[in-house]
């Protein structure tokens, strides 16, 4: 029977609601389910086990209930933590306005198919590049603050304390506890990277757990939990501690440590290597230094040891000794073409003087030259024609001269 649609003027009553509601859940019929078992409540004299079942990647679960007799009859019996498939049928009951599903089957899911899906999970996340090294992000050379994501009072969480505060004293934590199994485990972990992640003062984010069996460590390989890695801003640290089957979150982490111990040495640096490595460093560039020093001590002894530099006059010096032996040999060279020059004119005049008059003169010869009466110059008589009586003259002799008059003149006999 269809209801007339509800209003202010004419609201549902609570009974007409779930009745309602009864008949759209009867439509669903039977399904099949999988999920975590989160609750188990039996007692033998009950009429049903109450169960509760979770979603493994989502803080969602949904009460089960199963007929005693059927559920004290499982061999092995479900536990909490169990995954799941459950066969039933959803119901609501009017009276109370309560949701449950009434289960005729459940099955376990063995660990071999677990770890198939996984495997398929690790290749879909692998296809989508989650896994890339370029997607990673490098962790910090020195983190100002660490976050830290394990569960409280565990050794995975003392050991990595111990270790990073050992390391570097004055390294900062934020730990965030949470379940790191069973069925709350996946959701809680993801509340705390996104606490973590969204502290700006956290640098970088340590995922740890001290290794387990293979089942213990299924919620670490849950999709959800790697979406959360991957969106997280801050460099995140896979440190589970278990080595034969690694969890899908060592893939998708930025890091994966072996342990949480090595987790703690990868993310926090030691500060005695620190040291070490500076005072290494620092004796190299030293040792360095004071060989550059002493190289170049000797290049200067060198240079210095060189004549030019051992007397920086010499070069001076020797260039006014070689201007001074080319000067004397210059003078030397001038006299002598002085001296022979001088003996040439010597004797040259000594020809001369042989030739000229003055040795004729000297021998008792004289020069007569007449004095022409028009005032010009006077004449070497050569003819007594030159001298007719009357005539001045002047007879020069070796030692002088001396003026006369011509008395008369004829040719010679």
């Amino acid at each position: 029977m269809a209801h007339a649609a509800s209003s202010p003027e004419s609201p549902w009553s609570v009974a007409m609601v779930n009745h309602s509601v009864k008949g759209w859940i009867d439509k669903l019929g039977y399904l099949w389910i999988e999920g975590q078992l989160a609750q188990v409540n039996y007692k033998p004299q009950w009429a049903f086990a109450f169960l509760v079942l979770r979603d493994v990647n989502q803080d969602k679960s949904i009460a089960l209930r199963v007929p005693s007799r059927q559920f004290g009859a499982m061999q092995p019996r479900p536990k909490e933590g169990d995954r799941v498939i459950i066969h039933g049928k959803p119901n609501f009951y009017e009276g109370r306005g309560e949701f449950s599903i009434t289960v005729d089957d459940i099955r376990q899911v063995g660990l071999g198919d677990l770890l198939a899906r996984i495997e398929m999970l690790r290749q879909q996340l692998a296809s989508e590049g989650l896994f890339d090294p370029g997607r990673k992000k490098p962790l910090p050379y020195l983190p100002h603050k660490v976050g830290l994501i394990t569960s409280r009072g565990s050794h995975a969480e003392r050991d990595v304390l111990a270790v990073a505060q050992g390391r570097w004293p004055h390294v900062q934590f934020r730990v965030e506890n949470a379940a790191v199994q069973g069925t709350e485990a996946v959701s809680s972990v993801i509340r705390a990277l996104q606490i973590l992640d969204a502290d700006p003062q956290v640098d970088v984010i340590i995922i740890a757990r001290g290794g387990g069996a293979v089942e213990d460590l299924l919620p670490f390989s849950e999709e959800a939990l790697q979406r959360a890695v991957v969106a997280a801003q801050t460099p995140v640290v896979s440190a589970i501690g278990h080595e034969p089957d690694s969890p899908i979150l060592d893939n998708v982490a930025d890091v994966r440590a072996a342990t949480p111990t090595d987790a703690a040495k990868r993310v926090v640096p030691d500060a005695a290597e620190e040291h070490a490595l500076i005072a290494e460093a620092r004796a190299r560039m030293s040792g360095a230094l004071r060989g550059w020093v002493e190289r170049e001590r000797r290049n200067l002894a060198a240079i210095r040891s060189r004549p030019v530099l051992a007397d920086p006059m010499k070069p001076i010096n020797d260039r006014r000794d070689e201007l001074d032996r080319n000067l004397a040999l210059i003078r030397r060279d001038i006299q002598y073409v002085l001296s022979t020059e001088q003996k040439q004119v010597a004797a040259l005049r000594a020809q001369v003087s042989a030739l000229g008059p003055s040795a004729t003169l000297a021998r008792g010869y004289a020069v007569v030259q007449v004095v022409p009466r028009d005032g010009s110059g006077p004449e070497v008589v050569t003819s007594y024609q030159q001298s007719p009586p009357g005539s001045q003259l002047r007879i020069r002799v070796g030692d002088g001269s001396i003026t006369a008059a011509a008395m008369a003149a004829q040719p010679a006999d």
